[in-house]
């Protein structure tokens, strides 16, 4: 891939973020393309991006995406990102990276990287803490 298809890529990944659109993810995707994350409850195909876009909408309307940094070589892009969501009166932040491998500049393949703590913390009610304390 080069450069500046990973650019275009990379760009539309982020406006489907932006704009929420489930037509605009589905294009990114092949139809039998897997995206695994620690999010979903399993493997989730291309094919159902659009689908999926409706739960997180539904889920979490007020979902904010930020891309932070991103990087490439050969069909490999891997895309650091932020995610915010309001609950409530809370703001929970998480961030993660997005490890995709591209075929004909469609995702074949997706893995998520990513902290669910502070997603499982609110889900539990409770404040999430740290695993080990450092004494100063």
């Amino acid at each position: 891939m080069q450069q500046d298809e990973a650019e275009d890529f990379v760009a539309r990944f982020a406006r489907a973020w932006a704009t929420k659109d489930g037509a605009a993810f589905l294009a990114l995707w092949h139809p039998d393309g897997e995206l695994h994350s620690p999010i979903y409850d399993r493997v989730i195909h291309g094919r159902e991006l659009g689908l999926l876009n409706e739960l997180q909408l539904k889920a979490t309307p007020a979902l904010v995406w930020e891309l932070l940094s991103w990087t490439c070589r050969g069909d490999v892009i891997h895309i650091e990102w932020k995610s915010s969501n309001r609950y409530g009166e809370r703001l929970v932040s998480w961030c993660g990276v997005d490890k995709m491998t591209l075929e004909n500049g469609r995702i074949r393949e997706e893995t998520v990287y990513v902290d669910t703590a502070p997603l499982q913390a609110l889900r539990m009610g409770i404040a999430l803490q740290p695993l080990i304390h450092v004494p100063r």
